[in-house]
């Protein structure tokens, strides 16, 4: 077992605000990417895993915190942590994307060198790559390097200093969101008579008085195969609002498809969903922080209070 200055993961130095709890260990760890929390049990078997199944919990944890969990769980008796551990690894690319996402936060400007050592890569390096050893970081590097994405500018003494190219920058640009002005907001939701006061007067208003068009796919006229509408809408949204109320059939598995497919693209994802339903909402997304509600009216103020508040005001005009 790891003490209190070991990242109970990867064994290696932790930040000072890691400390233990009563049920286990908040950790602020760069080989993990950042701040997790650990419970006693769950410490025991991550620390036993292989080095690429402490790679792809790395990354699990990364992709946590991207969508917003602050200090991402891992609990004995919640996660599956073999589900997460046994899945599959980053592509080669996806690695070197990640790399060159990395080097551009360290330097603020194109031309700015970014220099390491290589035999001594920075931990959250290794973390954001899915690395596990320095050869595999080299092969991402050369891989960039060779892409035009990244130049390296000298080399000495074991250490090497890259700069990010006008191509690197670009190809960064490229991938951001490309609908931030769009005025669009998916909705995903259970379309039960149940839920239809939610719809009509919670979540519907509640994004026209932020200044968006909320749209619902079972409300749009649509030619061809539904799946391709809602990825196509999806797509053109500026975020999406997905409420995981259902009833006693169980979860809704379109709502986790089209909230996790936004995820994947990285367009922001507003979680809502009934009090009394919020324990059986699944622990892949129960973590996250939800708008929850109690009836009509507080859900239409919760929720346009986050829409203004995580996205901002939107560009359509409330006409009153």
């Amino acid at each position: 077992m790891n003490d209190s200055s070991s990242c109970p993961i990867w064994g290696t130095p932790t930040r000072p605000t890691t400390i233990f709890n009563g049920d286990g260990q908040n950790v602020d760890s760069p080989r993990a990417g950042g701040k997790y929390f650990v419970d006693g049990r769950a410490a025991l078997i991550v620390n036993d895993l292989n080095d690429r199944e402490k790679a792809r919990l790395t990354t699990w944890l990364i992709k946590q915190r991207r969508l917003g969990v602050e200090r991402p769980k891992i609990w004995s008796y919640e996660n599956d942590i073999e589900s997460i551990t046994q899945g599959p690894d980053l592509t080669n690319h996806e690695r070197a994307i990640e790399l060159l996402r990395y080097i551009q936060s360290k330097t603020p400007y194109i031309g700015k060198e970014f220099m390491f050592r290589v035999r001594e890569f920075p931990l959250d390096m290794l973390a954001y790559t899915e690395s596990t050893n320095p050869e595999e970081m080299l092969q991402l590097l050369k891989y960039l390097i060779g892409q035009g994405w990244i130049e390296l500018k000298r080399e000495s003494l074991g250490s090497k200093a890259v700069t990010l190219t006008v191509e690197g920058s670009d190809h960064i640009a490229g991938m951001e969101i490309v609908n931030k002005t769009s005025s669009q907001a998916f909705v995903a939701m259970w379309f039960d008579e149940s839920l239809d006061v939610a719809w009509t007067e919670a979540i519907k208003p509640a994004i026209d008085d932020a200044g968006y068009t909320a749209l619902r796919i079972d409300e749009q006229e649509h030619l061809g195969k539904i799946d391709d509408q809602i990825i196509e809408e999806i797509r053109k949204s500026r975020f999406l609002v997905a409420d995981f109320t259902h009833g006693d059939d169980g979860a809704r598995g379109g709502v986790y498809y089209e909230a996790g497919f936004a995820h994947g693209l990285e367009i922001p994802v507003i979680f809502t969903c009934r009090k009394d339903a919020i324990d059986h909402v699944h622990f892949d997304t129960r973590q996250y922080s939800h708008v929850l509600w109690e009836n009509p009216k507080q859900l239409r103020e919760r929720l346009n209070s986050r829409i203004t508040t995580v996205i901002g005001q939107g560009p359509i005009k409330s006409v009153l």
